[in-house]
């Protein structure tokens, strides 16, 4: 995932980037400058000064692209959102088009997941951890994001009737509670080493089908 010092501040003096870039870099500079700061301090701590030195932006530009602090962490959160979800999906769907099986299929869409977990851990407890003390949207928020990753499940498995749903909620909540537990105390590097454990449950859960 991506890290804020991976978001390059734009050149001093002159330089040809249009508006919308220079707007773009800002953008992208305030949400890493918020999604550190909530990293480092917890949402409730974290106010607009810290993000503006983080950012290196004015007080003028965050306003003119954020209502308040709520409204560019909900921004910063859907990033990550996006960005995991389009990464294990185009593992999936890689692994789908090379003739995987569901549960080969699935293991390769988990270990996407826990290796990006364990490679960016500040980022991990943000997405998994420190939304839960934004608010009731965002813990809203938080619960749409679980249900929308027991859907790929579903589907991936196939989760048709109330049964095999279950089946796929069962796993989702169990995949939820280990690596968040991990990134809670401070051991994402045990994340990777799930990987085997989770493949062997899916294989209880679904014993019927073909891998």
């Amino acid at each position: 995932m991506q890290r804020g010092g991976e978001v390059q501040q734009l050149p001093r003096g002159r330089h040809r980037l249009s508006r919308e870039q220079v707007t773009a870099s800002q953008r992208g500079r305030m949400l890493a400058a918020m999604t550190d700061a909530v990293a480092e301090k917890g949402f409730a701590r974290t106010t607009v000064k810290d993000v503006l030195e983080r950012a290196r932006v004015s007080r003028e530009t965050f306003y003119e692209q954020f209502a308040d602090k709520e409204e560019c962490f909900l921004a910063a959160y859907e990033g990550i959102v996006g960005l995991l979800r389009d990464e294990v999906l185009a593992v999936a769907q890689a692994a789908d088009e090379q003739g995987a099986g569901p549960h080969e299929r699935l293991d390769r869409a988990i270990g996407a997941y826990l290796g990006l977990m364990a490679q960016e851990p500040a980022t991990a407890r943000v997405f998994l951890v420190d939304v839960l003390g934004a608010g009731p949207e965002f813990v809203a928020r938080r619960f749409a994001v679980h249900e929308a990753f027991v859907e790929t499940v579903a589907q991936v498995m196939g989760g048709d009737g109330p049964g095999q749903r279950a089946l796929c909620e069962a796993f989702t909540g169990a995949v939820g509670q280990m690596v968040t537990a991990r990134i809670a105390t401070g051991r994402a590097a045990e994340l990777p080493g799930l990987r085997p454990h989770l493949a062997a449950l899916a294989r209880r859960l679904w014993p019927g089908e073909a891998g």
